[in-house]
């Protein structure tokens, strides 16, 4: 199975980026929208941010149906993948589960890959994205250089990271860059629970799964869809 199309490119910084990412998504997020669909999507989004893991359990087993279900997920989620969460904003509290720690936990309980490696780790904080103003969010480089990869682990061969909720994709990438760097022979993925719809005022459905591309473009993370 194939999980990414990965390029290596070289900014002026000297730190790695991937030039491309696949990512897998099966929800979308209105954050403005004034409809059932955006509200529900909403409740969504703050229900997965608590890390509840009843609720997580319950999304994770519909991620293992439209796995099973054929396209788009199926070619994109395994059953023998190693999943990778990735680290909120801040470095983690020892004993405090992260929402996409518990989504990856779930998501392997129902099959959908082979076990969690929680090698990603946030040196320092950096601005959540979520509360950040326009023009304040953390860059690629910044959330690159704010993380790191736990080499004493053995090397997956193939590798899914998983975040909750995407936006632009700016941690993806440089969490996905961040990995390379330590394992440069290691296929890379993506998977998020929820993708926002930012640009979209509405949205008329809820679950919407897709497989897409972040991109690494005029210095920052360009996401299609």
């Amino acid at each position: 199975m194939t999980i990414s199309r990965v390029n290596d490119a070289f900014p002026p910084g000297g730190y790695p980026l991937i030039r491309a990412l696949a990512f897998a998504s099966c929800y979308v997020y209105s954050p403005t929208g004034l409809g059932t669909a955006s509200a529900r999507s909403r409740s969504l989004c703050g229900l997965l941010k608590a890390a509840d893991i009843r609720f997580i359990g319950k999304y994770a087993n519909r991620v293992r149906e439209l796995v099973a279900a054929g396209a788009p997920l199926s070619g994109f989620l395994g059953p023998h993948d190693v999943l990778m969460p990735v680290p909120g904003s801040a470095p983690q509290l020892r004993g405090m589960p992260s929402a996409a720690g518990r989504l990856a936990e779930a998501l392997v309980c129902q099959g959908v890959g082979e076990a969690v490696w929680c090698g990603l780790h946030r040196l320092f904080e950096v601005p959540k994205s979520a509360t950040a103003a326009p023009g304040c969010r953390p860059t690629v480089a910044e959330h690159f250089e704010s993380l790191v990869v736990d080499t004493r682990i053995q090397v997956p061969d193939r590798l899914v990271l998983v975040d909750d909720v995407i936006t632009k994709g700016r941690t993806l990438l440089a969490a996905a860059a961040r990995v390379r760097e330590a394992y440069p022979h290691v296929p890379i993925g993506a998977f998020a629970l929820l993708r926002t719809m930012g640009f979209v005022q509405e949205v008329t459905r809820f679950l919407e799964p897709c497989v897409g591309e972040i991109r690494w473009r005029s210095g920052d993370a360009i996401r299609s869809p």
